[in-house]
């Protein structure tokens, strides 16, 4: 860069690099999503599209920063962890944030049509992003546990709310009123008894959100080469196995995720 007398300016700028031996948690969720799923005709209680889009969205950012270790998503926001290690942008918070939620918000308008075919998007959704530490391997997992368990109650109390709007009649309003001091088993029942509707039968990705780890899988692609048998160089499809970050419908609040995926969960580097 040519230097110039009014590069003194640069002197104003704050550095905001994250602390060293921390897993960096980016958080972002969506703005104004609630009147964003309405004019977008979102259906509810849970619109499997939209989740599958946020998903998408989701993989697209964590193929692009390898750093990423696990990606935790529910309704209209997700997580994404980076190693404790990881020197990207020099861990610089501010860089970190709005390079992953730029990402994130241009995957999701392009994948849009994919997902939503017959609604066309009215105007441009938003985004909003923070940037967390956590020390330990402990508080790292508390912290994806709360946002799971966060998952479950949101979601069963909309799932009991739409039932009563939507079968029961009720307005929004009466059906707020019926469920407002209702406990997880007050509202299970009334689900069960009025409407028939099995709690625990409702979709995995509804109660418990979408865990997307890394995992190598076999992909065939076409490749231009040559065998022992034909030496000729020609397309051929090869079987390569490639690393890519793979949805799981599943619990991470207790030992068993953790278990089966011991590689996620770096060693204390200090004890």
């Amino acid at each position: 860069m040519a230097k110039s007398k009014f590069e003194y300016v640069r002197q104003f700028e704050t550095q905001d690099p994250c602390l060293p031996n921390t897993w960096i948690v980016i958080r972002l969720d969506g703005r104004n999503f609630h009147r964003f799923s309405t004019d977008h005709g979102f259906t509810k209680p849970n619109d499997e599209r939209a989740l599958q889009l946020m998903n998408r969205a989701a993989e697209t950012v964590m193929n692009d920063f390898r750093d990423i270790v696990i990606s935790y998503g529910q309704s209209d926001e997700f997580s994404f962890v980076l190693k404790k290690s990881t020197m990207l942008y020099s861990r610089r918070a501010s860089k970190l944030m709005t390079h992953i939620v730029s990402q994130f918000s241009s995957s999701y308008v392009f994948h849009w049509a994919q997902h939503f075919p017959d609604q066309p998007l009215q105007y441009p959704p938003g985004f909003d992003g923070r940037v967390i530490l956590y020390p330990s391997n402990k508080n790292l997992r508390d912290y994806l546990s709360w946002r799971q368990a966060d998952c479950h109650i949101n979601n069963l109390y909309n799932t009991c709310f739409w039932a009563l709007v939507q079968q029961g009649g009720m307005t929004n309003k009466q059906a707020e009123e019926r469920i407002r001091h209702t406990f997880s088993a007050d509202k299970n029942e009334i689900l069960f008894s009025e409407f028939g509707i099995n709690y625990n039968n409702e979709p995995e990705i509804y109660k418990k959100g979408t865990v997307l780890v890394w995992k190598r899988v076999e992909e065939t692609v076409m490749k231009t080469c040559r065998t022992e048998e034909d030496p000729v160089e020609r397309p051929r499809e090869v079987t390569k196995l490639r690393k890519k970050a793979v949805p799981l419908h599943t619990d991470i609040i207790g030992d068993v995720f953790w278990e089966e995926h011991p590689d996620i969960l770096e060693e204390e580097c200090f004890g």
